[in-house]
């Protein structure tokens, strides 16, 4: 995959940079804040080799590429400045209070969770660790792996203050200030000492709260939110002269004061009675929340909303010391959306719709879902409703045995050696069985559900193969005059396993590349190495002269045509000089690409060994 030109791709069609005001990506989505999104060409997002869909909830723009969602996610910060904007701050926001919550609870989350990940496998591998007696509590390796997994829990705080001040637009480091005094060790000793002898503690006569913020998610975000009011006040009022100096210092001390005596400890009773509400649900109805989490958590996932639900499981695990409602839930629902992934890999037979099932379920299984629900289960439907079965039969088993999560990690069998913790190893079988279940019902019920589309248009071919046809045939004319390669013959492994879609390869023998078909030209790469066209009949074509040519940035390449333009059979689209690239070390094979394959029942590559300009080099059904 070219993450260049797709990321310029997905940054044109959603209205250019100037219409995004920010951008963060979680572990499989791009999330963008659009000003205007009228201007954002989802049909054409879609469209795009790369994406495997786009959702608008939540307050986000959010286009969906899968794992190498950082990869182009990358090419977009260093082709843009979506971070440097310094008018985001004024845009008009129109959007409703809830999707407002779930925009900001999204935003300071999803960057940080590649530590709490991090974090929660450590302490999964410590507990397989500990469970075989390969190391023990009292080890140095031990205690040290320990507190390096610690390290992401207890400075929680300072990771959301970094990520909260870009979401509030607020200084990132006088936010990370803010949750240092919450850890500051003079102050845990503080509040240590006044608790042990009964006293109190106090700034300039206002009492500050004796609670510990280790942990903790309310308190901070709140803090970060009220500095951002402060700030612009301390802006306001600071002299010209020595604003550097006075600004900070009025934020940091302000802020920093009314943090300790008031927002800290509304967060830390705010958290705490969250906690305690859990714990009633838990001691009437254990199974209910974990039940409904492990059914509905696809449909959370589609809007985006699913990142509200993990503060209220690190606020479990601070407050409890684990959680039995959020993670557990999500368990049974990851797994799931991977195992009806896998049945669609064990029951289609078509070849391409088998590798992407089979890649998704893995890894939906290992805990990350949007490939398996945007890539198969939700084009497919009937295996969504398997894994929503799946998911919350796996959630009531987990809720009744009141299954404990102990430190995290994203859902998952990867994650299961988090439930190992009590007094006994029952909780992580419990755990174990409870995914299987999830497993083995999202399966099945996937089995019996899902049939192939393409079954039923082949069979009604077949039948009808005497009578009047079902089907049109759609024909792709040679652009280059050469010989005829397949694909797997390319020396690129994205063309030769098709993964981009169906085709030919052409070893060219004249520099000039032709329209094989009558549409328009879709995209028009700045390198001129390729080119997308949309043929009148629906067909989208993909023209890619040479290998690995885009590093030459145009050179040697002439462009005689531009996006949008209309073009027929024969008109010349691009030249290029062969000896030149050549001479650089570059191969010329090219390869002709139809990646919309998967709209078409059949695409078929001619047998012939030379094509002219105007063969017919490929057939679509």
């Amino acid at each position: 995959m070219n993450y260049e030109n797709l990321a310029k791709s997905i940054l044109e069609k959603v209205g250019g940079e100037k219409n995004v005001s920010n951008l963060t990506h979680c572990a499989t989505r791009l999330r963008f804040n659009l000003k205007d999104k009228t201007k954002a060409n989802t049909d054409g997002i879609k469209a795009l080799n790369g994406v495997m869909g786009v959702v608008d909830k939540g307050g986000q723009y959010q286009v969906i590429i899968g794992n190498d969602v950082n990869n182009v996610y990358k090419e977009i910060m260093k082709i843009s400045n979506i971070e440097g904007k310094e008018n985001a701050s004024e845009e008009v926001d129109d959007r409703k209070t809830i999707a407002k919550v779930i925009d900001t609870i999204t935003g300071i989350f999803t960057p940080i969770l590649p530590a709490i990940t991090a974090a929660g496998m450590m302490k999964a591998v410590l507990a397989l660790l500990k469970a075989f007696n390969l190391l023990t509590p009292q080890s140095q390796s031990y205690q040290v792996i320990d507190f390096m997994a610690d390290a992401a829990f207890y400075f929680l705080p300072i990771l959301l203050a970094s990520s909260a001040a870009k979401k509030f637009k607020c200084n990132q480091y006088l936010a990370m200030m803010l949750g240092g005094m919450l850890l500051h060790p003079t102050f845990v000793s503080m509040v240590s000492t006044a608790k042990e002898a009964g006293t109190s503690i106090g700034v300039f006569g206002l009492p500050i709260s004796l609670a510990t913020y280790s942990s903790s998610v309310l308190p901070i975000i709140l803090g970060v939110w009220f500095m951002s009011y402060v700030e612009p006040i301390a802006d306001k009022v600071s002299p010209k002269a020595i604003k550097f100096f006075t600004k900070p210092l009025i934020t940091a001390l302000v802020t920093g004061i009314v943090l300790l005596v008031v927002i800290g400890p509304i967060g830390y009773i705010v958290s705490d009675k969250v906690g305690l509400a859990i714990k009633t649900i838990e001691s009437y109805a254990s199974w209910l929340v974990p039940t409904l989490i492990g059914g509905l958590t696809p449909l959370l996932v589609m809007t985006g909303t699913h990142y509200g639900l993990i503060p209220i499981g690190i606020n479990n695990r601070m407050t409890m010391g684990y959680d039995t409602i959020i993670y557990p839930g999500m368990l049974a629902s990851n797994v799931s959306q991977g195992a009806a992934a896998l049945a669609v890999a064990f029951k289609t037979k078509n070849s391409e719709i088998k590798q992407l099932a089979s890649s998704a379920g893995i890894t939906g299984v290992c805990g990350i879902t949007e490939p398996a629900l945007y890539g198969v289960n939700l084009r497919f439907k009937t295996p969504l409703y398997a894994s929503m079965i799946g998911g919350a039969v796996g959630g009531l088993f987990l809720g009744i045995f009141r299954v404990c999560n102990y430190s995290g990690g994203s859902p998952g069998f990867l994650t299961l050696p988090s439930y190992i913790g009590g007094e006994s190893m029952m909780n992580f079988v419990y755990a174990c069985i409870g995914a299987v279940i999830s497993v083995v019902v999202s399966f099945v019920a996937c089995l019996v559900l899902y049939k192939d589309a393409e079954e039923e248009v082949k069979e009604e071919v077949i039948v009808n193969e005497n009578k009047k046809p079902l089907v049109n045939k759609i024909t792709i004319s040679s652009p280059i005059k050469g010989e005829i390669l397949p694909l797997n013959k390319v020396n690129d492994e994205t063309f030769a396993s098709e993964m981009m879609g169906k085709g030919v390869a052409i070893n060219p023998k004249e520099g000039k590349v032709v329209s094989p078909i009558n549409g328009k030209v879709q995209m028009l790469f700045k390198t001129k190495h390729a080119i997308g066209l949309k043929s009148d009949d629906g067909a989208e074509i993909l023209i890619h002269i040479g290998m690995d040519t885009v590093q030459l940035e145009g050179k040697h390449f002439t462009a005689h045509v531009k996006d949008g333009d209309t073009v027929k059979i024969g008109d010349t689209l691009v030249e290029f000089d062969m000896e030149a690239i050549k001479n650089e070390g570059y191969e010329l094979v090219t390869p002709i690409i139809v990646t919309n394959t998967m709209d078409y029942l059949e695409v078929i590559a001619s047998e012939k060994k030379e094509a002219n300009l105007g063969d017919t080099i490929i057939s679509i059904i």
